[in-house]
C-alpha cells in the first residue's frame, strides 16, 4: 500500500467511525480513527467497531500486518469522547471502561500493529498506542496525558506506558496533566516512539515498515509478537487488576469531573472538545 500505488486496495467503511483499507498485494491494512471534527475521540459506536475489527483480523489471512493512523491533522486520537456516558457500579471494586476492549492484543489478535501518529495523541489514545508494536510519528506530534487535570486517576494508561518509557518520564506525563506536552523528539529520546519523520511522511513510514513485516513468515511473525508481548504480559496484568480500585478512590465525583472539563474562565481546565487546553499558551513543550 505504498503512496501511489492503488492495485488490490480495497475499502471497507464499517460504521462510519472508522476505515479500514486491505491491499492484497501487500497483505497491509490500514485502519484509520475517522472522527476528525471531534479530534478522532472514542465514542462507544467507534469502541465497538474497533474491537470488531480487530477480531475480524484474526481470521483474515489476507491480513498479515496494520498500521493503525487517525484521520486529519490535528490529532491521532485524543481519547474518550467528553459525551459518552458510562454508568458505573457502585462497587469500589468494578470499573466500567470501553477503552478495555480497543486495541488488538485485548481482542487476541497477534500480527503486528505500527501506530502512525500525527498531532496530538492524549489520555486514552495510549490504550491503542500501548498495544502497537512500534510508534511512528511526525515531528509535529505531542503526547500527553490529561486525567490529573480533571480530577482521573490514570492508571490503565500509566501500566501500558511503563512497557515503553522510564518511570520518570511517565510519572512527568501523569502528574503534570495538562501543564506539560512531550514532543515527538523527546518521546523518541525516551522510547514511546520508534521513529520520527517529517509531518505528513509518518503514515508512508509506518506503511513502509508494515510490508516488511507482512512479507516475512506470518507464522514466524506472530510468534514474536506474541513472545515480544508476554514479556510484560505479567507486570500489567498485577497493574490492570489494581486499577479499578484506584480509580473509583481516586476519581473525582462525575459532577465535578464535568466542572473541570468545561471550565472556560481564566486559570480553569478546558473542555475536552478544546482538547484539552489548547487555547491556553502556557504549556510546557519537551
Amino acid at each position: 500500500m505504498s503512496a501511489g500505488t492503488g492495485a488490490g486496495v480495497g475499502r471497507d467503511t464499517g460504521a462510519g467511525s472508522v476505515r479500514v483499507e486491505r491491499d492484497k498485494e501487500s497483505g497491509v491494512a490500514v485502519v484509520t480513527l475517522d472522527r476528525p471534527a471531534k479530534l478522532n475521540a472514542i465514542d462507544l459506536e467507534t469502541a465497538a467497531e474497533l474491537a470488531r475489527i480487530w477480531r475480524e483480523f484474526r481470521f483474515d489471512d489476507g491480513v498479515r500486518a496494520v498500521v493503525l493512523t487517525g484521520a486529519g491533522e490535528r490529532a491521532f486520537c485524543t481519547g474518550i469522547d467528553r459525551s459518552v456516558d458510562v454508568p458505573q457500579p457502585s462497587s469500589p471494586y468494578s470499573v466500567d471502561d470501553p477503552l478495555l476492549t480497543i486495541g488488538p492484543k485485548a481482542n487476541d489478535l497477534w500480527k503486528p500493529v505500527v501506530a502512525a501518529v500525527r498531532g496530538m495523541a492524549c489520555g486514552g489514545a495510549f490504550y491503542l498506542l500501548g498495544e502497537a508494536e512500534f510508534v511512528v510519528a511526525g515531528e509535529g506530534a505531542t503526547f500527553f496525558d490529561p486525567h490529573t487535570t480533571y480530577g482521573m486517576v490514570s492508571a490503565y494508561e500509566t501500566a501500558l506506558l511503563a512497557q515503553r518509557m522510564p518511570y520518570g518520564e511517565i510519572a512527568r506525563m501523569a502528574l503534570l496533566g495538562t501543564a506539560e506536552r512531550m514532543s515527538a523528539r523527546r518521546a523518541h529520546e525516551v522510547g514511546l516512539v520508534s521513529e520520527l519523520t517529517p509531518d505528513g511522511g509518518e503514515l508512508e513510514a509506518a506503511l513502509r515498515s508494515a510490508e516488511v513485516m507482512a512479507g516475512l513468515p506470518t507464522e514466524a511473525v506472530q510468534g514474536t509478537v506474541r513472545a515480544v508481548w508476554a514479556t510484560k504480559e505479567a507486570a500489567m496484568a498485577q497493574a490492570f487488576a489494581r486499577a479499578p480500585q484506584l480509580i473509583a478512590l481516586g476519581n473525582l465525583a462525575p459532577g465535578r469531573q464535568a466542572e473541570l472539563f468545561g471550565g472556560r474562565a481564566s486559570g480553569r481546565a478546558p473542555g475536552r472538545g478544546e482538547v484539552q487546553g489548547e487555547q491556553r499558551p502556557n504549556f510546557r513543550i519537551r
